[in-house]
C-alpha cells in the first residue's frame, strides 16, 4: 500500500481527461440536483414538508458518491448544534448504516490474504456483516483458539476512487480558494493533501494495527479506557482482525441510561481523554465520531478505529499549552505570538493591529460569559477575524480542529446543555498544578506572576477550577508543590513566594486566609503530615535548610 502522493496523481490523471470529466460531471450532477430541489421547495412554500424527503437524499447522494464524501456526512452527523435534526437522523446512518458490499467478495478477499479457508481460521464467523462504513465492513467471529474478534474487510478497489476524488478536491480547492470569504488561500490545497494523506493510512491495516498498539500504551494506565488487542496473525493489508469490543454506541442515550451508566461521566472520559492526546501524548485520534466510539457496561469508553491518526512534535505540543496559559492570562501579544508559532498567522505577520482584535473577540472567555463558551463560539468568532486580518489554517490543524469539534458534537448529542469549558478547565487547572516536566512549571510560574508580582487571585481560581472535578485530590498537588518548592530549581519561586508575602511593607495575610479558606477541607492533619513528610524526605538538604531561615521569622497563624 503506498502513501498519498499527489504528484503523482495528477501525473496519472493528466493522461486519462475522460475519467476525470466523467467524474467531476456526476458529482456537479447530484449536487445541482439537491440544491434546485432545496430551492423548489422554497420557491413552492414546501420547505418543511419535503425536509424528510431532503433528508434522505442527502444521504443517499453522498453514499452514491462513496468514501470521501461519506466523510464529510460523518463529520457533519456530529454536529446538533449546526445540523438540523432531520438531517441529523439520515446523516448518523452513515457512520455504521452504510449498504454492505457482496459477502462472497468479502470472504474471497479474507481468505485470498490469510492464505486459508474461512473454516480452517473461524469457529464461528457471521453471515451477514454487522456493521458497513465507509472503508469497509466488519464481521463478529470467533478464533479456532475461542477469542471472540471482530473482522474489518477493506471495500474493493478503494484506492482508484480515493486518488480520484482526492485529485478532483485539490483541483477544486485551489480554483475556488481566492473566492472564499476566508484568508486560506493555496493552504486549502494543503489541507486536501492532509486529508488525503490520512485516508491513504486509513486504508492501510497494519498501520491502524500499530496506532491501536501506541494508543493503547499510552493510556495504559487509564482504567477509563479500552483499546482492543489487535491478532497480528489474521491481519494483513486489507484484512484487520481485533478483539470483539461488547458495547454500544455513546449516542445511544437508552441504552446507557439501561447500563446504570452516567452521561456526563463518560462526556468527562471523551473530552478528557481527547485532551490528553493534544496536550499530553502528542498522538490524537482524528476521526472521533460515534461510530468509532462505544460505552462499555462497566463504564469504560472504548475506541475501535485507528485509521486516521496524527502525531504532533513536541514544540507544538508545548505551544498549545501556552496558548491555554496565555489565554487564561489574558496576554494577547503573547497568545499572537503563538499563533505564528503555531502557522495560523504568517512569520513576517504585523500582530500588533491583530492584537486589539484577539483581546475583543477572546476577552469574554474568562468572564461571566465563560459558560457559554464553546469551539462553535470559536469557529464563529474566528471566521469574521479570519476575513479581516491574514489568518490561515494550517493543514495539519484541520484535522485538529475536526477532531475538537467532532468530539464536542458528540458530548452535544449526549448532553444538549455540555460545555467543553466544565471539563476542560478543570483539566488544563490540574495539568498546571500536577505537572512534573520543567516546561509545565515554567507554565505554572508565567501563569502565577505577572510582571515580577505574584497574582494570589490567580493561584485561587486555579484550584478552585481544578477542584471543581470531584476526583481530583489537591493533596498529591500539594505534595509535588511542597517538593518542588525545597529543591534546588525551586530557589526562583521561594524568593518569589516570601517577596508576595512581604509585599508592599505588609504580610498578606487576607490572601493567604482566602487562599486557605478555599483547601483547608481537603488538608486532612493526618494526611497533611504525610505529605509534608514525603516532600521533605524527597528534598535536598540544601532546599529545606535555604527555606527554613526565611520562614520562620514570619511566624504569622490563621485564625
Amino acid at each position: 500500500m503506498g502513501s498519498y502522493d499527489a504528484e503523482k496523481i495528477g501525473q496519472y490523471y493528466r493522461y486519462r481527461p475522460w475519467r476525470v470529466i466523467w467524474r467531476a460531471l456526476t458529482i456537479v450532477f447530484f449536487f445541482l440536483s439537491f440544491v434546485l430541489g432545496l430551492a423548489l421547495d422554497n420557491w413552492l412554500g414546501k420547505t418543511e414538508t419535503n425536509q424528510p424527503h431532503r433528508a434522505t437524499q442527502l444521504r443517499h447522494m453522498l453514499t452514491y458518491l462513496g468514501p470521501t464524501f461519506i466523510k464529510v456526512g460523518q463529520a457533519l452527523s456530529t454536529r446538533p448544534d449546526l445540523i438540523r435534526r432531520d438531517y441529523l437522523e439520515e446523516l448518523v446512518k452513515l457512520q455504521d448504516q452504510l449498504p454492505p458490499f457482496a459477502n462472497s467478495v468479502a470472504l474471497a478477499i479474507i481468505e485470498s490474504e490469510l492464505d486459508a479457508a474461512i473454516e480452517e481460521l473461524f469457529s464461528e464467523f457471521s453471515e451477514q456483516p454487522v456493521a458497513a462504513a465507509s472503508l469497509g465492513q466488519v464481521y463478529r467471529a470467533r478464533l479456532v483458539t475461542g477469542e471472540d474478534v471482530a473482522v474489518k474487510v477493506q471495500r474493493p478497489n478503494l484506492l482508484p476512487t480515493l486518488s480520484l476524488d482526492l485529485y478532483l478536491m485539490r483541483w477544486a480547492a485551489g480554483w475556488i480558494a481566492p473566492w472564499l470569504p476566508l484568508n486560506l488561500g493555496h493552504d486549502l490545497t494543503l489541507i486536501v493533501d492532509e486529508f488525503g494523506t490520512k485516508l491513504f493510512e486509513e486504508i492501510n491495516y497494519p498501520n491502524e494495527g500499530r496506532n491501536a498498539e501506541k494508543f493503547a500504551a499510552n493510556f495504559r494506565n487509564d482504567p477509563r479506557v479500552k483499546v482492543p488487542l489487535i491478532y497480528w496473525r489474521y491481519t494483513t493489508s486489507h484484512v484487520l482482525t481485533l478483539e470483539w469490543i461488547n458495547g454500544f454506541k455513546l449516542t445511544d442515550t437508552e441504552r446507557v441510561k439501561a447500563a446504570g451508566l452516567d452521561v456526563d461521566t463518560l462526556i468527562q472520559i471523551g473530552v478528557t481523554s481527547g485532551l490528553q492526546q493534544l496536550l499530553e501524548f502528542g498522538f490524537f485520534h482524528a476521526d472521533p465520531h460515534p461510530g468509532n466510539l462505544f460505552a462499555m457496561a462497566d463504564g469504560r469508553m472504548a475506541y475501535i478505529d485507528f485509521g486516521m491518526m496524527d502525531q504532533l512534535e513536541e514544540f507544538t505540543k508545548e505551544t498549545l499549552v501556552d496558548s491555554v496559559v496565555h489565554l487564561i492570562n489574558q496576554d494577547y501579544v503573547d497568545l499572537a505570538e503563538d499563533f505564528v508559532k503555531l502557522g495560523f498567522l504568517a512569520p513576517d505577520t504585523d500582530i500588533w493591529p491583530i492584537v486589539p482584535a484577539l483581546e475583543l473577540v477572546l476577552g469574554e472567555i474568562l468572564g461571566e460569559s465563560v459558560q457559554d463558551f464553546n469551539f462553535k463560539t470559536i469557529t464563529d468568532r474566528f471566521s469574521e477575524l479570519m476575513y479581516d486580518y491574514p489568518f490561515r489554517v494550517p493543514a495539519k490543524f484541520a484535522l485538529i480542529i475536526r477532531s475538537l469539534v467532532t468530539q464536542e458534537g458528540l458530548a452535544l448529542s449526549l448532553n444538549p446543555a455540555f460545555k467543553i469549558v466544565d471539563v476542560a478547565y478543570p483539566y488544563v487547572a490540574q495539568r498546571l498544578l500536577t505537572g512534573e516536566s520543567p516546561h509545565l512549571r515554567r507554565r505554572l510560574l508565567e501563569v502565577l506572576f505577572k510582571n515580577g508580582k505574584f497574582q494570589w487571585n490567580r493561584l485561587e481560581n486555579l484550584i478552585a477550577i481544578a477542584r471543581s472535578d470531584t476526583s481530583f485530590d489537591l493533596l498529591p498537588t500539594a505534595q509535588l508543590g511542597l517538593r518542588y518548592l525545597l529543591s534546588d530549581e525551586g530557589h526562583f519561586l521561594r524568593r518569589q513566594l516570601i517577596l508576595a508575602i512581604t509585599a508592599d511593607d505588609r504580610l498578606h495575610t487576607a490572601e493567604m486566609q482566602r487562599l486557605w479558606n478555599l483547601v483547608k477541607d481537603d488538608l486532612e492533619p493526618g494526611r497533611l503530615f504525610n505529605v509534608a513528610l514525603g516532600a521533605i524526605t524527597g528534598a535536598s538538604l540544601a532546599g529545606a535548610a535555604s527555606l527554613l531561615p526565611t520562614v520562620s521569622p514570619l511566624n504569622f497563624k490563621f485564625k
